[in-house]
């Protein structure tokens, strides 16, 4: 039987005691939140904290709501909440869409938004679903908040800005007329991490594209966008052949690797054809009820 090696435990109970205990603690410290990728990792000796810091009893980051013009998602919503939001549902579809094929219902039932942003993994549903939103992440520390664009969020595989004495609180994400988002994705199997997957997030103004975003994952995107995509979309007619530049494009500047979820070939084509895929129906929800599902 595999088992974490020796690890002291403390519970938070706000935000400010939680940012007190990784003061205190310091480096060696992790937050368990859903701990869905932290204990198997524990468990492996993979990871080795000092000290756990239990962040749970943290309701008060556990919510979804309407400010503004903003979407805003607390760190610990689970993600079985987030998917059960009819105020994500109808502010950014795109979200229940990559919800649906994460993992499976006993995960979502625990597992939280921010620990899967937190975990920065290549292949993560959210993180491309996220910068197709163009979103904002909200970090509390030692010399109170910061905002980072979701873009920049993550610093390279497992790694984000988010430092030492610091915790992901929040992302906020921008809502506004005239705009639909959609999220494909091609796995091995139900609820596994995808082969490729692709987020597309438009607005419209008739027929013309005012503005895009696109979120690729696993096929080595960086920052997980296509930025030469969604350029050559603002201001291009919302059809299909512009969807197929876009996606040509996006196909061009992503990094595949080879590995036992498929040939480095066959992840670019799937980034080419899923982001055709999410842009047509994001389109299709940007025009109105009935268009796309």
């Amino acid at each position: 039987m595999q088992v974490p090696a020796y690890v002291d435990y403390e519970r938070a109970t706000s935000v400010e005691h939680a940012l007190a205990l990784l003061a205190r603690y310091g480096p060696g410290a992790r937050v368990l939140a859903g701990g869905h990728s932290l204990i198997p990792m524990m468990k492996l000796r993979l990871a080795q904290p000092e000290t756990l810091i239990d962040i749970n009893p943290l309701t008060e980051l556990d919510y979804v709501r309407l400010d503004g013009g903003e979407l805003r998602i607390g760190a610990l919503t689970r993600h079985a909440g987030l998917l059960g939001s009819p105020l994500a549902g109808a502010a950014a579809p795109i979200l229940h869409d990559a919800e649906r094929v994460i993992a499976d219902p006993v995960v979502r039932l625990w597992g939280t938004v921010g620990g899967s942003l937190c975990q920065a993994d290549p292949s993560e549903d959210l993180s491309a679903a996220f910068a197709a939103l163009k979103a904002t992440m909200v970090i509390a520390g030692p010399g109170g908040e910061r905002t980072v664009p979701a873009r920049m969020f993550h610093t390279g595989p497992y790694e984000t800005v988010v430092a030492p004495g610091e915790l992901l609180t929040e992302i906020r994400v921008p809502v506004a007329p005239g705009g639909g988002s959609a999220y494909v994705k091609v796995g091995r199997r139900a609820g596994d991490w995808p082969v490729g997957a692709a987020g597309a997030a438009v607005r419209l103004d008739g027929n013309v594209i005012t503005s895009a975003g696109i979120g690729l994952t696993a096929v080595g995107a960086e920052h997980f966008c296509a930025a030469e995509a969604e350029e050559a979309l603002r201001g291009a007619p919302a059809t299909e052949e512009s969807f197929a530049r876009a996606g040509r494009l996006a196909a061009e500047h992503c990094r595949p690797v080879t590995d036992q979820r498929g040939p480095a070939d066959y992840k670019r084509h799937l980034a080419a054809e899923l982001t055709v895929r999410a842009l047509r129906r994001a389109a299709d929800r940007a025009r109105g009820p009935g268009r796309g599902a």
